[in-house]
């Protein structure tokens, strides 16, 4: 068996040709206008640090295809619709694009992700809360029904 392989710079390309990816100003504008879900993916030291974007769902990305799936039983409970647009943050917008693939492979079409992560939403000056939560929780600001 032959297999082809690639380093990550080439799978990050080839994956990213499948991702409408967005800005922090478009993000902030689809959770405004069309209910856009934030994920925020980032391990609870770089939370502890930076500080969270409000309304965000905290998954850490051990957790993120179980929690995100809609026909999981362990789903989180903002995540029930195929069509949400879920915009998946990263610290710096690398490993978000390979789980937003990893989400369109179950199901959730519109899974994209944030240029640049966190770091390009904080120096955007957008709002950043410096609270942090733990995997699988609330952001404040988050809403129990979305």
């Amino acid at each position: 068996m032959v297999s082809t392989r690639i380093d990550i710079d080439a799978l990050l390309e080839r994956e990213r040709a499948h991702l409408r990816r967005v800005t922090p100003q478009e993000a902030a504008e689809a959770v405004a206008q069309e209910d856009a879900l934030l994920v925020d993916i980032r391990y609870a030291a770089l939370r502890d640090r930076d500080g969270l974007i409000p309304g965000a769902l905290v998954v850490e990305r051990n957790e993120l295809e179980w929690r995100m799936d809609p026909q999981c039983a362990h789903r989180a409970q903002q995540t029930t619709d195929h069509d949400r647009l879920v915009i998946v943050i990263c610290n710096e917008g690398y490993a978000s694009s390979l789980a937003a693939r990893s989400l369109q492979a179950l199901g959730l079409h519109r899974a994209t992700d944030l240029v640049g992560g966190f770091q390009a939403w904080a120096a955007e000056g957008l709002p950043v809360s410096r609270s942090s939560g733990g995997p699988g929780q609330m952001a404040p600001g988050q809403r129990a029904n979305s």
